[in-house]
């Protein structure tokens, strides 16, 4: 069958590769008819990764089920069915407890499993014509038959959920202001999920017009171009204070802008310099004491292409003096889908959620290595690409 296989740094290629078969009574083989490239994809196709050449990326999947194990007793042939990105078995006390994402029976030595990525366990990536599904009536969500929804289903396999979560970290209330770091598609998500939710003001915050547009026109929110000027300093001018609640949807591959003028402020147009600790400092700056910050972008313990040799070991120069003396509190982690796929899913059903405004591309899978190229340069325009065996 056809895959999308790691090559090394800035290299992806669809080749053939063998086909999965049950390997477990608890198994299902999917035929994939949707699975999305994700940022996080980003730092394994980016070499920032310990990934190997010849992986199958691909952790955002959905499609129909073709093969069943004979111990599977809720689905069937046929079934349409989105995978949260998480493998997890179900029944460890992480999984029975709500955490998914940390299960520890999957990928031995690890707390969580995941397809298709580095250190996430043996799963081959669902970018792919077909997927091996482990614990299958546990990981395989149902979804309506048809083709209804198609693009908004997708997103349940990660984005939406991780928006969502980002939010629940952050413990944001109905009434309250928050300010959301990163315009991709998680921080996009997260933005639509605290408009869903009740949020009084939203600020987000990026440097790229297309996704900043996409936060005003669907999010109601406030956009925040940090190449414009110091990103807390906007968001407390314009909000009149600091904010109630932070996300931070960027991770450790943040930047800022270097060599500022500083006597005219000019921000624009200039090289950006890599700072993995920008985000949390800054949201540890915006938010207002007692405040919380919710972190689902990605951090790591190791960084091969890290700006300096702290970062490299994952160790971040973060204020956590400011932090301290503000009373803040912080969630970390990433997203346990399952504990809100369900919900979304429903959500999307009803007509009281459309995720779907966030894709910007479907294209064939021999289109993947230019559709990776394009989404690692941040081209205007190109926000969420979905990928169509």
């Amino acid at each position: 069958m056809k895959a999308v296989v790691y090559q090394g740094p800035y290299e992806v290629a669809v080749e053939d590769v063998e086909e999965p078969e049950i390997e477990h009574p608890n198994d299902v083989v999917v035929d994939i008819t949707t699975s999305c490239i994700c940022g996080s994809d980003l730092h394994m196709y980016e070499g920032r990764t310990a990934a190997e050449e010849g992986i199958v990326f691909g952790h955002e999947n959905m499609g129909i089920v073709s093969e069943v194990g004979e111990a599977v007793s809720t689905l069937e042939a046929g079934d349409r069915v989105v995978m949260p990105f998480n493998v997890s078995c179900g029944f460890c006390q992480n999984c029975e407890e709500g955490y998914t994402g940390f299960c520890t029976n999957v990928n031995p030595g690890f707390a969580g499993g995941a397809y298709g990525y580095v250190a996430m366990g043996p799963y081959p990536g669902g970018q792919a014509e077909k997927l091996r599904v482990p614990y299958a009536d546990h990981n395989a969500l149902k979804l309506p038959e048809g083709r209804e929804h198609e693009d908004a289903f997708s997103l349940l396999a990660d984005i939406f959920p991780t928006g969502w979560h980002g939010t629940e970290l952050a413990d944001l209330q109905p009434g309250e202001s928050v300010a959301i770091f990163g315009a991709g598609p998680v921080g996009l998500m997260a933005a639509y999920s605290a408009k869903i939710k009740g949020a009084a003001e939203i600020y987000v915050v990026d440097q790229v017009p297309s996704r900043l547009e996409l936060a005003e026109e669907h999010c109601d929110a406030h956009a925040i171009d940090f190449s414009e000027g110091d990103p807390v300093d906007q968001i407390i001018e314009t909000h009149g204070g600091m904010v109630d609640k932070g996300v931070d949807a960027v991770g450790y591959q943040a930047t800022d802008p270097d060599d500022v003028d500083t006597e005219t402020e000019d921000y624009s147009y200039q090289p950006a310099k890599e700072n993995p600790a920008v985000v949390i400092n800054n949201l540890i700056r915006v938010v207002r004491p007692t405040g919380q910050l919710g972190i689902p972008g990605l951090y790591v313990p190791e960084d091969p292409g890290a700006p300096d040799d702290m970062a490299a070991q994952g160790r971040l120069g973060i204020d956590f003096g400011k932090f301290f003396e503000k009373g803040l509190k912080c969630g970390t982690g990433q997203c346990n889908v399952k504990a809100y796929n369900r919900y979304l899913r429903d959500m999307i059903i009803e007509g009281r959620a459309d995720p779907s405004w966030v894709v910007s591309h479907r294209v064939d899978l021999e289109e993947a290595p230019e559709m990776y190229e394009a989404f690692d340069a941040r081209e205007e325009g190109v926000t969420k690409v979905l990928l169509e065996p």
